[in-house]
């Protein structure tokens, strides 16, 4: 039990380190990079670097979130489950558009 445990912990450690963070900096109504690619377990963390707030969200399938009001120096992080396509946009600035391709 013991070497079970100590081999399901092993696994999640090299998941882990594994993982990737990829920051999209919101700037002058844009995002920047305004597209990614990620793999299944990395996180895209959403910087605001503009003095105004934002509000990113994605209704794609592959991962539905939405950010809310994110204030001007404020960093947000959603972290990539599935693999495929995703687009994000702002609810407030809908000329921002994102695509995260994300693979296994």
């Amino acid at each position: 039990m013991k070497r079970l445990m100590t081999l399901a912990a092993a696994a999640v450690f090299a998941v882990t380190l594994q993982a990737a963070d990829h920051v999209v900096v919101q700037k002058d109504k844009a995002f920047h990079p305004n597209h990614i690619k990620a793999k299944v377990g990395d996180r895209i963390i959403f910087k605001n670097d503009d003095g105004f707030a934002h509000n990113a969200f994605s209704d794609s399938e592959i991962a539905e979130f939405d950010i809310g009001m994110q204030k001007p120096g404020q960093d947000v992080v959603v972290e990539m489950k599935k693999p495929g396509k995703v687009e994000v946009e702002c609810a407030i600035h809908p000329n921002m558009h994102l695509t995260i391709e994300v693979e296994k």
